[in-house]
């Protein structure tokens, strides 16, 4: 820009202006030359026109040359319009260029909406809802690849699907995330703008970025019916889960106890085991505590002394948490243990505030072995304490706030003093006291939440809980009832898993103390005559109700005639309790909709094996309760994604992967500046950093969506981890160019004027056309029959193979020679190549689609449609192959075989013996020793030819014919060997060398199989059959070790002659 424009002029560096103005002048040049090119070929096209046709070949290869940029390019299509076509296709595979639009396009089609009101049966599926913090993560798209595989394959089977999508509000996730990003920018916290402003933040935030979720689903190709989309805090469903809980406490099913929780400090609020995480200590240890500049000290055992009542000593105890002995209350001995037996009944003294601490015998607790035998009770704050002072009506002094400080019960000499500094305090004080006995090293886990890193802390609690056991138990029967039962898991391992937690369920506690969830439906109600005001004082006080009003009329009936004030309950609903209610609010319950008859139960749930009880079990147990069925009759369990190290992927260590980052490609920039953009503090950013350019020093290649999927699915092989490898999913990308080049081959043979006949008949066609048809109706059963037992591994192998292996590697080189010159000799085998071309290309790419969406459906737009036959407008809503009888033909696939396995031998030839000549066509000869095998190799001499690039084949018998001289040479199997006539370039003692070790090999098998008839007892013992095979084993080894005799005799007579011996 010029200064007038407010900036400093830019001069432009004269050598890159030298070499962009003679770029400029090439290009001008070059176009000057394509617009000369044209016009010439337009007018030799005038002249053609009236002169007799010669020369086609020549004259097409010209034109072709001839080519137009533009044409290769796909024009641009208006959003939610079929997507328009180059008229060319582009020469290489752009996965950018082919996945845009067409999702657009089936969306406004209508594609992925589901009919309640349909005919054909039924399959849905509930999408695992995504929490609505931020974006979706490779773990995501594992589940989305999965699922619209399932969808898309049931779709075009004929069955009315539905995948239903929803977003997870993420109670505590989102809360952090929020609360983390006001205290970034306004340097504020949740309690400075009050609850109400703090919510209204959340919502601003929900609305703003849950979208990413929801486009990245799209960018996947996920067909989810987008007109049946939740979010599991609106109206709808909170609604469902007002009602769900009123209706379980109605049935007597929730409760309020005051009882332990895991409690997180920072946040304020109960979490449940799957946000704790566990760290083994096996030593002191120092580690960076929240809220503590200097690091706490774990690891340690405590010893300390309590003095007893009546001048009778002390008892010493042992603590890894010195500071909870603040609100000790008893202390337990082993009611066996002679030791302790004289202070039965008596009473020790806390040394701050002479509280008395009966000494109780307790069996369960108490190991007399472990240290001095006595062990300290504080019922408030252990959960093995808990239940002494349940056993013992011991009193619960809970000495801890809500954010981690010593209260009032803790005296006041610890008063407001944070939990850790209060540690060290106390210590200290029963030094003074000399009471202190020392510290030592000691093993533990130490729970630590995996939101905030907060050291978890029991603290006692009132809360609302689910009672579980009934509940439990139909879910328990579900699964391992094995007459009728309700819900099949796969892998069936996880069944084991299910039977463990099931049978040892506990009460679910649901109370959390957040502000972003959904409001528990409880009012209190404090009475005006109550002596104690605050809430909660009295556990019969509150009302259960759908909204303030009928709690109101609950009230007026409870306590008629008295005057009260309601409030309702300031904690928030669990959020597993609401995406446990799932299935069936996505369909409407508690309103019984067209879409709940018509959809539920569904047909799967597929998940992470990580949540099989947090999520899969409180869905079927809610869903018997609350639905009356189990919500799914099949649960899926997919492997947990790590790293390509095998390590679990975290922000912090920089290895987290964002589909989209391998969909569209990202560089190491660009991968450093999304870290940025979060969370982390400096020194994660840093150990984050360094991670990322660790695994993507040159960033992650652009791969497309249905290579990621692709990848993704191949993956589910491994039952419990993937050890993803960014590296494979770049291999399926290449491999959809392969894909994209093999249909471009194709369409380049049918030509423009071709239109498939309506039926292709088997018996005209030739030999590779059967066939690929026969392997192809092979891989379609095998794919179906792995897509059905949920086995999609060896439904991508299935597939993969058939295109890879079959179609590309063999059947396109094989039918090369009908189309090379237009020969007349080959017209019938050029068009019935034509034919099952198209018929593989239709039939595959189908076969396909429900892996890779993109690519198939820009592919399959592109074929012709068959004579007389009206065409789907999507490949989305075409028929799933199903398995033709009439191509199997189990007869020409051994042939072929036998085929293949000659070209690999002759391939290997070229490799191993060739130096110069590798590319060369030489002449080779095929040995055979048997009139079966020489017909077989005679009458597909020309697949020989052509697939080993050979200049001639000659096809010998053994007995009729020598083995050829001076050739390299490789066996087949024991009655087909090959030979490749090397010209000067074969290595004598090489291949003297390469028989020996056959020899060696034969021979070592030999004798092994006479070992093995020669054992006693063998002719009464083995039976027949298998004594005849044995015999004829036998029989083909020794013909084999006689047949390398005589190649060894020849090539040493050789060597003699040519004076290499």
């Amino acid at each position: 820009m010029s200064q007038s424009d407010g900036k400093p002029e830019i001069v432009e560096d004269p050598e890159k202006k030298k070499k962009k103005d003679e770029k400029a002048r090439e290009k001008e040049l070059k176009k000057q030359k394509a617009l000369e090119k044209a016009a010439m070929a337009q007018l030799k096209a005038q002249q053609a026109a009236n002169a007799p046709k010669k020369n086609t070949k020549k004259n097409a290869r010209r034109d072709a040359g001839e080519e137009n940029p533009d044409d290769f390019i796909d024009p641009e299509t208006p959003l939610g319009e079929k997507k328009k076509l180059s008229s060319q296709m582009a020469k290489q595979y752009n996965p950018s260029a082919v996945e845009k639009s067409w999702y657009a396009w089936w969306e406004n089609s209508g594609f992925f909406v589901a009919d309640a009101d349909s005919k054909k049966p039924p399959f849905t599926i509930v999408l695992p809802p995504p929490n609505v913090t931020g974006a979706l993560h490779i773990g995501h798209a594992l589940t989305t690849a999965i699922e619209d595989t399932i969808i898309r394959w049931r779709r075009m089977s004929g069955y009315n699907t539905l995948w239903v999508p929803g977003v997870d509000h993420a109670g505590i996730a989102t809360q952090v995330v929020v609360e983390k990003k006001i205290m970034r920018e306004r340097h504020l916290t949740r309690h400075d703008l009050g609850r109400e402003n703090f919510v209204d933040e959340v919502w601003k935030w929900k609305n703003e970025y849950g979208g990413t979720i929801l486009k990245q689903l799209r960018r996947l190709g996920a067909s989810l019916d987008w007109s049946r989309e939740c979010f599991t805090m609106d109206d709808k469903r909170s609604r469902a889960v007002t009602e769900a809980f009123v209706r379980l406490y109605k049935d007597g099913l929730i409760y309020r106890d005051l009882r332990l929780v895991n409690w997180d400090c920072i946040l304020r609020t109960a979490i449940s085991d799957i946000e704790a995480n566990y760290v083994d200590i096996k030593e002191r240890t120092l580690l960076k505590v929240p809220g503590y500049e200097d690091p706490v000290e774990f690891g340690v055992l405590t010893s300390f002394a309590y003095r007893l009542e009546e001048g009778l000593g002390e008892i010493v105890v042992a603590t890894t948490r010195v500071e909870t002995m603040l609100g000790d209350t008893a202390i337990a001995v082993h009611p066996d243990d002679g030791r302790y037996t004289h202070l039965h009944g008596k009473f020790a003294v806390h040394p701050f505030n002479g509280r008395r601490l009966p000494i109780v015998c307790d069996a369960i607790l108490v190991d007399p072995s472990f240290g001095t035998g006595a062990v300290k009770i504080t019922p408030a704050h252990d959960p093995n304490d808990f239940e002494v002072g349940k056993r013992h009506n011991l009193e619960f002094i809970n000495i801890f706030t809500d954010d981690g400080k010593i209260n009032s019960n803790g005296g006041s000499n610890f008063v407001g003093m944070p939990r850790f500094k209060a540690r060290l305090a106390v210590a200290e004080k029963l030094k003074e006291e000399g009471l202190y006995r020392g510290a030592k090293n000691n093993e533990m886990r130490l729970g630590v939440c995996s939101r905030t890193n907060d050291v978890v802390e029991p603290l006692i609690k009132p809360q609302w809980y689910v009672n579980c056991n009934i509940m439990g138990k139909q879910a328990l029967d579900a699964v391992i009832r094995e007459e009728n039962k309700e819900v099949e898991i796969i892998p069936k391992q996880y069944a084991a898993d299910w039977k463990r937690w099931l049978e040892n369920i506990r009460d679910w506690c649901i109370s959390r103390q957040l502000w972003w969830g959904h409001r528990i439906p409880a009012w209190y109600v404090t009475l005006e005559d109550d002596e104690l005001k605050e809430m909660g004082a009295y556990n019969d006080h509150w009302i259960v109700a759908t909204d303030e009003d009928e709690a109101r009329e609950g009230a007026h009936e409870k306590y008629p005639g008295k005057k009260f004030e309601l409030c309702q309950d300031p904690d928030v609903l669990d959020t597993w309790f609401s995406s446990g209610l799932f299935p069936l609010t996505t369909l409407g319950w508690p309103d019984q909709t067209s879409d709940l008859k018509t959809f539920y139960p569904t047909s799967v749930l597929e998940t992470g094996h990580d949540i099989l009880f947090f999520w899969v079990a409180r869905m079927v147990m809610l869903g018997i309760q609350l639905g009356g069925q189990v919500p799914f009759s099949k649960v899926y369990l997919h492997p947990m994604i790590r790293d390509a190290h095998g390590r679990k992927m975290s922000k912090s260590l920089g290895n987290v992967i964002d589909p989209l980052e391998v969909i569209n490609g990202i560089t190491l920039e660009g991968l450093h500046k999304r870290l940025e953009m979060g969370n982390l503090d400096k020194n994660e950013l840093a150990i984050a950093k360094a991670g990322q350019v660790k695994d993507f020093p040159n960033g992650i290649s652009e791969c497309g969506a249905d290579a990621l999927r692709f990848a993704l699915v191949t993956y589910t092989a491994q039952s419990d981890k993937i050890n993803l490898d960014i590296q494979r999913v770049v291999g399926y990308r290449q491999w959809c160019n392969k894909l994209w080049n093999a249909v471009r081959f194709a369409m380049s043979k049918l030509g423009d004027d071709y239109v498939p006949p309506p039926e292709v008949l088997l018996e005209n066609l030739p030999f590779v056309c059967k066939w690929i048809l026969s392997v192809l109706n092979r891989a379609i059963s095998k794919t179906v029959s792995s897509l059905n037992s949920y086995e999609f591994s060896d439904a991508t192998t299935a597939v993969y193979s058939w295109w890879q292996y079959q179609f590309c590697d063999v059947f396109i080189e094989a039918i090369k020679p009908y189309f090379a010159g237009e020969k007349p000799a080959f017209a019938s085998e050029r068009r019935s190549s034509q034919d099952t071309l198209w018929l593989c290309l239709e039939t595959g790419l189908r076969l396909l689609h429900p892996f890779m969406p993109f690519v198939t459906e820009e592919l399959w737009q592109r074929l012709p449609s068959a004579e007389g036959a009206t065409r789907k407008v999507s490949i989305m809503i075409c028929d799933y192959p199903s398995p033709v009888k009439s191509w199997e033909n189990e007869t020409i696939e051994l042939e072929m075989d036998l085929v293949e396995s000659t070209v690999r031998g002759l391939r290997s030839l070229r490799s191993n013996v060739l130096v110069k000549q590798k590319n060369e066509r030489l002449p080779a000869f095929a040995y055979c020793q048997t009139d079966e095998i020489f017909n077989i190799i005679k009458s597909h001499e020309l697949e020989i030819t052509t697939l080993a690039t050979l200049s001639s084949l000659e096809v010998l018998l053994s007995g009729r014919d020598d083995a050829p001289t001076r050739c390299a040479f490789e066996n087949v199997n024991e009655n087909l060997k090959v030979y490749l006539k090397v010209e000067g370039n074969l290595d004598p003692q090489a291949e003297r060398e390469k028989l020996r070790l056959k020899m060696e090999e034969v021979q070592k098998q030999q004798e092994k199989l006479k070992k093995a008839m020669g054992i006693t007892g063998y002719e009464e013992k083995v039976p027949v059959h298998i004594q005849e095979e044995n015999v004829a084993k036998l029989a083909k080894l020794i013909q084999e070790f006689e047949f390398f005799q005589k190649e060894t005799s020849r090539l040493d007579a050789e060597m003699t002659e040519g004076g290499l011996s």
